[in-house]
């Protein structure tokens, strides 16, 4: 009876060998292959930057400093940055102005590099007004553009395309308040960030903050180089 016993448990191991152990193998050389691409998408994925995308950038249309037509399609290949200000700003407008100043002088080389600095307060900021307005800051780069327009349009850009806020108040200091934020947008138009020490995306540089405008510095290096 053993030797029955031994030969049918002999037998069911030669069919389990024969239909399960190929299967096994075979799995486990898909896993390696899975593991493999996943290695080679890493890879890949170092050849860029780990700035977080979050989402396409608002197009727009407005004038320059120069009373020229002005788009974000204009931009199209480079990296810039874009602020909301006015011209008159007593309040945090000064500090933005500095460090975009700072920011800037790292990139006055680059020509893959811009600013737009759009005002809120297009009544005053007439082109002229822009002019000298870039003019008292000493602006050098070509890629700066100081831009006006439809004040309803320039609002809804803001607050509707950039989320960024913005609002007329005669009871605010300048008759106007908006956010200090600085938007970093691609060379290919999407609007782009770093994440904190959460893992989460900041959306977008704080312009009154030194620490701040240094990574923004950084990241504008990522995308140059992508």
């Amino acid at each position: 009876m053993k030797n029955k016993s031994y030969i049918g448990l002999s037998f069911i191991l030669l069919i389990f060998g024969i239909i399960f152990i190929p299967k096994i193998i075979d799995r486990i050389s898909n896993g390696s292959t899975v593991d493999n691409n996943r290695l080679n998408t890493n890879s890949r994925s170092n050849n860029k930057s780990s700035l977080f995308e979050i989402g396409s950038s608002p197009r727009f249309n407005l004038i320059n400093q120069d009373s020229v037509a002005f788009s974000d399609s204009d931009f199209k290949g480079k990296v810039y940055v874009t602020e909301f200000f006015f011209s008159t700003c007593p309040t945090i407008c000064p500090k933005m102005n500095q460090n975009m100043l700072e920011i800037e002088k790292e990139f006055l080389a680059n020509n893959d590099f811009g600013i737009a600095s759009i005002t809120i307060n297009p009544e005053n900021d007439t082109p002229s007004v822009l002019k000298e307005h870039a003019a008292h800051l000493g602006v050098k780069h070509k890629n700066w553009q100081f831009l006006t327009g439809d004040q309803d349009y320039i609002m809804n850009l803001a607050t509707k395309g950039f989320n960024l806020y913005a609002s007329q108040n005669n009871k605010a200091l300048g008759g106007f308040e908006h956010s200090g934020f600085f938007a970093l947008i691609d060379k290919n138009g999407n609007i782009r960030c770093r994440k904190d020490d959460f893992g989460n995306p900041i959306l977008y540089y704080d312009g009154l903050e030194k620490e701040s405008v240094e990574a923004l510095k950084e990241d504008i290096k990522k995308l140059l180089e992508e």
